[in-house]
C-alpha cells in the first residue's frame, strides 16, 4: 500500500454497509455503573448479523471488488468469526467463498459458516499454515484472498462500528473519554480508532488482548512488531493471531493508547457479567475489552467509557463454564 486508510474511507464503508449491517445497540446498566463509579457502555456487536462485527469488513471488501473479480470467487482463513462474516457477505453478493478453518474451531462457528454456503477446508493449527493453504487455493482457482484483518477495506469496514459508538453516545448525552475493542490482528481496534479519532479526537482508543497473546500491547511498547511465543492456549480462540498486521500496526502506532491485557478467568467473569447484567451472550474473545473495564485495567471511575463486545459465537460448554463463576 502506498498510503494508509483514512477517516474518509470509514465513512465510505458506512455508505456501502447501509441497510446490510445492523446498528447494534449501545447498552448501559445502572448497577454496573454504580459498581465502577462511572459510565460504561457496551457496543453489542454480538447481536450483529452472523453474531460478530466481521460482516462489516467482509462485506465492505467484497462490495469494493470489481465484478470480474467477484465472479472468480474469494478465499479466506479464520478461526470462525471472519469465516462466518465472509461466508455471509459472499452469499449476499452471490460470490463463491472457500474458507480455511482450524480443525479445533468451535463447532458452532464451522456449522454457521457452512450454513451460509461456503466451502470449508480444515487444517491443523499447529502443524499447517492457513495462509499457505489459502494462497494455494487462490493460485489454483483465481479467487481473491480476503484477509481477516490486514487490509484497508477490511479494517475500514470494521471501523463503521466506531462511527456508531460516537453517534449513539452523543444521543445519550455522553462524551467518551475512552473506547476499547478486542484485538487479534488489529483490524477492529484500528478501524474503530480511525472512526473515533475522526469524530472525537480527545477520546483515547485501546486494544484488549488475552494474556500470553498480547503481541500488539508488546509491539506498542517496543515500537516494532512482536510475536507470541505460542499459537494456542487461551479460551479466546478468536484472538490468537501470532503478530500484528503490517497495515494495522502502522495505524496502531499513531492511533492507539496502551494495550490492555486480561486473563482467561477475567474473561469468564466478564462473560458472566454481560449475561447477568446486560442480558447478552458474549464469546471469550469478544469479552476482553469488557474484562479490562470491569477489572480496572481500563479505568471507568469518574469517566465515560465504551467497550466493544465483538462476538457472541460461543460453544455451550464454555458458556456454561462462564455462568458457573457465580453459581
Amino acid at each position: 500500500m502506498t498510503s494508509l486508510p483514512t477517516f474518509a474511507d470509514v465513512q465510505a464503508a458506512a455508505r456501502r454497509l447501509e441497510g446490510v449491517t445492523l446498528h447494534s445497540p449501545l447498552l448501559e446498566n445502572a448497577r454496573v455503573n454504580a459498581m465502577l463509579g462511572g459510565r460504561l457502555f457496551i457496543k453489542a456487536e454480538c447481536l450483529q448479523r452472523t453474531g460478530s462485527f466481521k460482516l462489516r469488513g467482509a462485506y465492505n471488501f467484497l462490495a469494493s471488488m470489481s465484478e470480474a473479480d467477484r465472479r472468480k470467487g474469494v478465499v479466506g482463513w479464520s478461526s470462525g468469526n471472519h469465516a462466518q462474516g465472509l461466508a455471509e457477505a459472499a452469499r449476499l453478493l452471490g460470490v463463491k467463498a472457500t474458507i480455511v478453518m482450524p480443525a479445533d474451531a468451535p463447532a458452532l462457528k464451522v456449522a454457521n459458516t457452512r450454513a451460509s454456503g461456503a466451502e470449508i477446508v480444515l487444517y491443523d493449527r499447529v502443524k499447517d499454515s492457513r495462509e499457505a493453504i489459502g494462497l494455494g487455493i487462490a493460485q489454483k482457482t483465481g479467487a481473491t484472498v480476503v484477509p481477516p484483518y490486514d487490509h484497508a477495506w477490511i479494517l475500514t469496514g470494521q471501523g463503521t462500528a466506531g462511527l456508531e459508538i460516537v453517534e449513539q453516545a452523543k444521543a445519550l448525552g455522553a462524551t467518551l473519554d475512552a473506547v476499547a475493542a478486542p484485538c487479534s490482528g488489529g483490524g477492529l481496534s484500528t478501524g474503530i480508532a480511525l472512526a473515533i479519532k475522526g469524530l472525537s479526537p480527545a477520546t483515547s482508543v485501546h486494544a484488549g488482548e488475552p494474556a500470553g497473546f498480547d503481541d500488539l500491547a508488546r509491539s506498542l511498547k517496543s515500537g516494532k512488531k512482536e510475536k507470541n511465543d505460542k499459537l494456542t492456549g487461551s479460551i479466546c480462540d478468536a484472538l490468537l493471531a501470532p503478530t500484528p498486521g503490517d497495515v494495522t500496526f502502522a495505524l496502531a502506532r499513531t492511533l492507539l493508547g496502551p494495550g490492555l491485557v486480561v486473563t482467561d478467568d477475567e474473561v469468564l467473569d466478564a462473560m458472566e457479567t454481560a449475561f447477568r447484567e446486560f442480558k447478552i451472550v458474549v464469546e471469550p474473545g469478544g469479552a476482553v475489552a469488557l474484562a479490562a473495564a470491569l477489572t480496572g485495567k481500563l479505568p471507568v471511575r469518574g469517566r465515560t467509557v465504551a467497550v466493544v463486545c465483538s462476538g457472541g459465537n460461543v460453544d455451550h460448554a464454555t458458556f456454561v463454564r462462564a455462568l458457573a463463576r457465580r453459581a
